[in-house]
């Protein structure tokens, strides 16, 4: 992850700036590119700072206003599946991806475990076999 550029630069750069200089001569001189030097003069322009804005932080999900929703949706058929809540979710006018829907799950706790019935049969291979069929017949010891 990048970080950001230090205090002591940004000051640096915005009193280049602020003494007549372009914010282009201050990325040349400075070595940063010309967005940073314009980005950071426009900033400190609208809130008098040089600080750099905080990084990381909680994310917000739309489904979050929805969780009672989808929690008691899947209590209710536990054979849901995604695109039929992607469906409700829209009819209740949000419009999400199913597979944003399974994260969200996920994310609050939610696990998915088959059951008995709901496994796939294995390959014929992995079949164990009757006893005594495919058996050499057995040799008499006497």
């Amino acid at each position: 992850m990048t970080r950001s550029y230090s205090l002591d630069l940004r000051e640096r750069v915005a009193r280049f700036v602020e003494c007549g200089g372009s914010c282009h001569a201050a990325a040349a001189h400075f070595g940063v590119s010309v967005s940073f030097a314009v980005k950071l003069m426009a900033a400190f322009r609208r809130t008098g700072s040089l600080e750099a804005k905080p990084e990381g932080g909680w994310r917000y999900s739309k489904l979050d206003p929805y969780r009672d929703f989808l929690m008691r949706r899947v209590a209710e058929t536990d054979d849901i599946t995604m695109p039929e809540l992607a469906a409700e979710l829209a009819g209740r006018g949000t419009v999400v991806a199913p597979s944003s829907i399974s994260r969200w799950l996920i994310r609050n706790g939610y696990r998915f475990k088959k059951n008995a019935t709901g496994q796939r049969a294995g390959p014929p291979r992995r079949r164990r076999r009757a006893p005594g069929v495919g058996r050499p017949p057995a040799k008499d010891a006497a």
